[in-house]
């Protein structure tokens, strides 16, 4: 099959499809940014603290895409910063769990590669009893860093594919 582009990051890309989700929304203090680099690559970075019951810090993008029959990946180009992150995504916007799979990071530039079918349903960390992703459509995606520890964080992003 082709490869589908799900968000591709260059100088005149939407970057304000990008949000920040962090988890203040629970009263935590952790904080991060997203942003384009000189080499027009995202940059999500930040600080993340446990303090306050807090512990996450997310950026997350609305997409419109269609997931071919034959499709079976992720791919993220990244680099990272030796730190595990989770690639997060939505079949409908209106959905209130995530598909989710963590990955880890090098301090080198580096292609993840994801299986779609083991994309599993989880909510607010805890992993939902329901079918890992099997939808033919893609809605929202995102990418969280939550490792239970105060921490420091920085990931570039090239792009997000399927294929």
């Amino acid at each position: 099959m082709k490869e589908q582009t799900v968000f591709d990051f260059h100088k005149d890309c939407e970057m304000n499809r990008w949000r920040i989700v962090n988890d203040d929304v629970m009263g935590g203090i952790s904080s991060s940014s997203i942003s384009l680099n000189d080499e027009f690559d995202a940059v999500f970075s930040g600080a993340v603290s446990t303090e306050n019951n807090g512990g996450f810090a997310m950026t997350q993008a609305s997409v419109s895409v269609e997931v071919p029959s034959d499709a079976t990946r992720v791919k993220l180009r990244v680099k990272g910063d030796g730190k595990q992150y989770q690639f997060r995504i939505k079949s409908t916007l209106s959905q209130r769990y995530w598909y989710v799979q963590s990955f880890e990071t090098s301090n080198n530039w580096e292609e993840i590669v994801l299986d779609l079918k083991d994309f599993y349903p989880s909510f607010r960390g805890y992993r939902l009893d329901k079918d890992n992703f099997s939808s033919n459509k893609i809605e929202k995606v995102a990418i969280l860093i939550g490792n239970k520890k105060n921490e420091d964080f920085k990931l570039t992003i090239d792009h997000i594919k399927i294929n």
